[in-house]
């Protein structure tokens, strides 16, 4: 059973195929694209884990995933849990890893570093607080992804607006509030994998933002390897096996969000029990030759995983999350010649035609590109002018 019907679980419903499973796919939204590639679809919310649990039990379900589909990772562990399934960790693991207040608690009373970070339950308990609050922070909800409802807030005029925001996409109406931390060079957000509680595949990437997106924090490319120093990405790769051993957790593919900061720190920012949104496990198949989503396929069927080893990676990878910059209505997509013989897939979802949104979270991305360089400097000069040789066109409505 796949919770969810975003594409990004394609790859995951062709690598059960290849193993020979039937798959299930549920949700509420049954124009999902991947209900049509699975074999079957149910019409139940993700969230609702008893719902879940009681269609779970009368299919008689031999594995479950939540892959890319962050609300429902709770869910798929609880009746994993509940039936005696493979899953990363057990319910209350998850539980903590999957809310951010729960997590920055974990984090902080276990000495790893971490931000300063208050939760609230109500708008006005909030805004109540926000004359004692050092600016500037960042307003989110605790259990949402893909960067939606998240602002960062300079002063005490804005809070309540980004207060707000950040309730509207919280689905159990909690939200964090949390200190600043000044990014040095690019913040990392790609995958990682465990075998019996061993972390035997970490990744880093350089995750970039486009500044003129109507979000800012919603991740518009990534690249790897990661610019970040040696030092700090081991202290890191330590600090996610302490945590992996901590929390008890065992086998499967995590979605994970580190960064270094100016004051000298690494942080471990999300540990998420799936497989990440922006086909993150896809590149890394592209980048290393690591096919973690067949692992993971493997795994939450009660199989046994190859074992691995941290990545090699062939060359420098980069994908490209292609976006609009404004409402509208998409015209074309044009990519420089001179850029054409570094692309390796292109991956467009909308038409000419097709009404798109301007990028205020991953869910308004319309496709992807992968491209492969020879050398760091080819890769760079690309990254910093990403505007300037791939123009996503897009009309008046």
């Amino acid at each position: 059973m796949l919770l969810g019907g975003l594409r990004y679980l394609l790859p995951v419903i062709e690598a059960a195929h290849r193993q020979g499973y039937r798959v299930v796919t549920c949700d509420y939204v049954p124009d999902n694209i991947a209900h049509k590639y699975s074999d079957e679809f149910h019409n139940v919310s993700v969230i609702d884990k008893e719902a879940v649990l009681a269609l779970a039990k009368k299919l008689d379900i031999d594995g479950i995933m939540s892959f890319a589909v962050d609300p429902g990772v709770e869910t798929a562990s609880y009746v994993a849990e509940k039936l005696g399934l493979s899953f990363q960790g057990d319910y209350e693991a998850v539980r903590i890893l999957q809310n951010k207040d729960l997590f920055r608690r974990f984090l902080a009373e276990h000495g790893f570093n971490t931000p300063e970070a208050v939760g609230y339950e109500t708008l006005e308990e909030a805004s109540a607080s926000k004359e004692a609050l050092h600016y500037p922070v960042i307003v989110k909800p605790v259990d949402s992804a893909g960067s939606k409802g998240v602002s960062r807030v300079d002063s005490s005029d804005d809070f309540d607006r980004a207060a707000r925001l950040a309730f509207s996409q919280s689905h159990g109406g909690r939200i964090i509030v949390e200190e600043f931390l000044e990014k040095e060079g690019h913040s990392s957000d790609t995958e990682c994998f465990t075998i019996d509680g061993r972390l035997v595949f970490c990744s880093f990437s350089d995750q970039r933002f486009d500044d003129r997106a109507d979000n800012p924090y919603t991740p518009a490319a990534y690249s790897w390897p990661a610019t970040m120093p040696e030092t700090a990405q081991k202290e890191l790769r330590d600090e996610l096996q302490r945590l992996v051993t901590l929390l008890g957790l065992r086998t499967g593919i995590y979605n994970v969000e580190t960064r270094l900061c100016t004051n000298g720190k690494p942080y471990i920012m999300e540990v998420s029990p799936r497989g990440g949104g922006n086909r993150l496990a896809e590149m890394l198949r592209h980048a290393c030759g690591t096919d973690l989503i067949d692992a993971a396929v493997s795994n939450a069927m009660g199989g046994e995983c190859r074992e691995m080893s941290d990545p090699v990676y062939d060359g420098y990878l980069a994908e490209i999350v292609l976006h609009a910059d404004k409402n509208g209505r998409f015209v074309r997509l044009d990519i420089a010649d001179e850029m054409k013989k570094h692309l390796i897939e292109t991956d467009l979802w909308v038409k000419e035609g097709d009404a798109v949104e301007g990028f205020k979270g991953a869910n308004n991305a319309i496709g992807t590109l992968v491209l492969r360089f020879d050398t760091r400097d080819e890769l760079e000069n690309a990254m910093a002018d990403i505007p300037g040789w791939c123009k996503v066109i897009i009309g008046d409505r």
